[in-house]
Formats: C-alpha cells, structure tokens, sequence
C-alpha cells in the first residue's frame, strides 16, 4: 500500500501540466485568424458561394430529385476535416519539433504528448464548429434538409475525423521541417479535395470512378454522410473504410513521429 501512495500526486501533476498545455495551446491557436478562418469559415464560405449559383438550387433528375446544394453539405464539412488534416495541424507540430519546444517539453511533468492531445483537441473542436456553422448555413440560407439520421451522421464525423487527424500526426512524423509538412501537405490536398467531391460530388461520378473513390476514406465519408443526411444508416462498407484508413496512418505516426 505504502509503495503506492505516491502515483496519485503524480498523477495529478501530470493532469495538472497536461490541463495548462492545453489552456496554452487554445490561447495560441485563437491568436491565428487564418487558421480559423480556413478550418471553420472557409468551408461554409464556398457552400455559400456554391448556393448563390441558380443551377446548384435546381432539382435535377440525375441526382434522384435532390439539388446540387444538397450534396455540397457534406462535401463542406469533410473540407474542414482535410484543411486541419493536410495543413494546419502538420504546420503546427513540425513547428514546434524545429524550435525544440517538445525536446523541452520532455524534461516536465507534462511531456510532449500532451501538445499532441491538445492539437487533438483543439482541431477536432474547430472542425465541429465548422460541421455546425455548414449545415445551419445550408438549413437556413438554401432550405437544405437537416441530417434524418443522426446517429449515422455523427459516426461517419467522427470516423472522418479520426483519420483526418491520424493523417495530419502521419504527415508531422514524416516531415523533420515545417517546410516538408507543408510540401506533402500541399501534394495530398488536392487528391484528398477530388475524392471528398470539392470538384464534382461522389454521387455524381461515372461508376469506375465512383468505386475507386470509394476506397479513399473521404470517399467512402463523403457517401456515408450523403447516406445518412437522406435518412439511411450509412453503408457499414463505406463506415469501415474510413475507420480503417485511421489505423494504418495512426501505426506509420506512432512508429515514426520524432519528439526532437
């Protein structure tokens, strides 16, 4: 019993540095308009601009009824997810591995793992918002229908997330300069913006195509929340895709990411 009595202050120390890394990094990360304003506004910027188009209003009978707005919801808020996945987070922590403030970090209580939990954090916060700000957008400024099946949509969210993040960690340990990050960065987004359907929506793909698409985890996301904003349990086919992008791109950043 005596042997153990110590941890819990340990414990608490460790939580205590861990809470104050992460008020520091949110204080930091709402200093960077730009990083905002891509993550949250950007996507809900180009829904906006998309809805002001008469064409994209329009029922069309090759979408099953529906409107081309319709479809460019879930194409924002996976938008969110690769600006946070393919630039900002990546930026960050190469960053901070070049000015040595995670070698630093590990001589504290809270060590360099807890800037990455609260990059985390922070990225997966900002990307909710910008999931809220694209469907209330699209709900009040075009009609657009709200998701039918929330649960469904919320899973496919999170598992997007998850291996949009689990991409960004990916990118951090293959990178030794924020330089490199931003290259490779730069190099996957386009790819990663024609298979979520910035340039023409999944659904709209000839049929090769689409199924090649749908191999790719925003692909399969960008189904999956189609799927379940129309009401319909999203495919569990297209659920696990996205989920099992996570833990290869979650394996290659364990194994690789460089605290120093």
């Amino acid at each position: 019993m005596s042997a153990a009595a110590p941890a819990a202050p340990a414990d608490a120390t460790r939580s205590g540095a861990s809470a104050a890394v992460l008020r520091s990094e949110t204080r930091l990360f709402c200093r960077e308009p730009a990083v905002l304003f891509w993550i949250i506004a950007f996507p809900s910027l180009l829904l906006t601009i998309l809805g002001l188009v008469p064409s994209f209003r329009e029922a069309d009978e090759a979408l099953g009824g529906r409107r081309g707005i319709d479809l460019y919801v879930p194409v924002a808020v996976l938008l969110s997810v690769i600006v946070s996945g393919a630039q900002t987070m990546p930026g960050v922590l190469t960053g901070y591995r070049e000015r040595g403030i995670l070698r630093r970090l590990s001589t504290t209580p809270a060590g360099p793992k807890s800037l990455l939990a609260a990059q985390i954090v922070l990225h997966g916060a900002a990307i909710l918002l910008s999931v809220l700000l694209a469907v209330t957008i699209g709900r009040l400024a075009f009609d657009v229908a709200l998701p039918k099946q929330l649960p469904g949509y919320a899973l496919a969210i999170v598992l997007t997330v998850l291996a949009g993040l689990a991409l960004g960690a990916t990118i951090s340990a293959l990178s030794r300069t924020a330089k490199i990050a931003q290259t490779i960065g730069t190099v996957v987004f386009f790819p990663m913006m024609f298979t979520a359907g910035v340039y023409a929506p999944v659904q709209t793909m000839p049929g090769l195509l689409r199924d090649i698409v749908e191999l790719t985890p925003l692909g399969a996301a960008s189904q999956a929340l189609d799927q379940a904003a129309a009401g319909d349990w999203p495919t569990w086919s297209h659920l696990a895709v996205t989920g099992l992008w996570a833990v290869p791109l979650i394996g290659a950043a364990v194994r690789w990411f460089r605290w120093e």
